[in-house]
């Protein structure tokens, strides 16, 4: 365990806690995280892992302009619903990321879980943009891929990481139900 996988640990909790909570200062504390990041997983040869923090980080800069223009007129977004189309459209461009990012590290990497770590990088990238957009239904994404990165990060033995997951998982359930909460008093009656 390094100091600077603390500091992802630290900074991930309070990143994914203000975001559940609407806060747009999760975004820049989450850019913090993704450099963590980036060096904690490139050092363990989570390849696809480290090099999704680059995308996590210009997501955030999305998600950190989105959040506070990306609504009607400029203004502040609200929480949405994913449509079904766009949900299958979703499902779709996960499952062949996956695939690239697969084949990708298996013939450019020396990584030993090429499977898991396509896998978990490809539903993250799917659910970090879903959360970029307000749309509801990211939390409970996150939470079934928190569940595999638990497993990932335990079996590469990063375990600090993986506690960190399992926390991720207590708070997407709190995000899925305020954010839930949030969506229902903005509908109209």
């Amino acid at each position: 365990m390094s100091s600077l996988e603390i500091f992802g640990f630290v900074t991930g909790v309070v990143c994914v806690f203000l975001q559940a909570r609407q806060n747009v200062w999760g975004w820049p504390i989450g850019i913090a995280n993704n450099v963590a990041y980036f060096v904690v997983f490139w050092q363990n040869r989570l390849y696809a892992d480290a090099c999704l923090q680059i995308f996590f980080l210009s997501v955030s800069l999305y998600g950190w302009w989105k959040w506070l223009y990306g609504g009607a007129d400029h203004t502040r977004l609200n929480v949405q619903r994913t449509s079904a189309r766009f949900g299958w459209v979703l499902v779709g461009i996960t499952i062949a990321s996956a695939l690239a990012i697969y084949a990708a590290l298996r013939r450019f990497s020396d990584s030993d879980v090429p499977w898991a770590d396509s896998t978990t990088t490809a539903m993250s990238l799917t659910a970090q943009f879903m959360l970029g957009r307000k749309l509801l239904e990211n939390w409970l994404l996150w939470i079934v891929v928190n569940v595999l990165y638990i497993g990932l990060y335990s079996y590469k033995r990063l375990f600090l990481t993986a506690f960190l997951y399992a926390i991720f998982i207590a708070i997407c359930a709190m995000g899925y139900r305020d954010w839930k909460r949030s969506l229902a008093a903005s509908e109209p009656a």
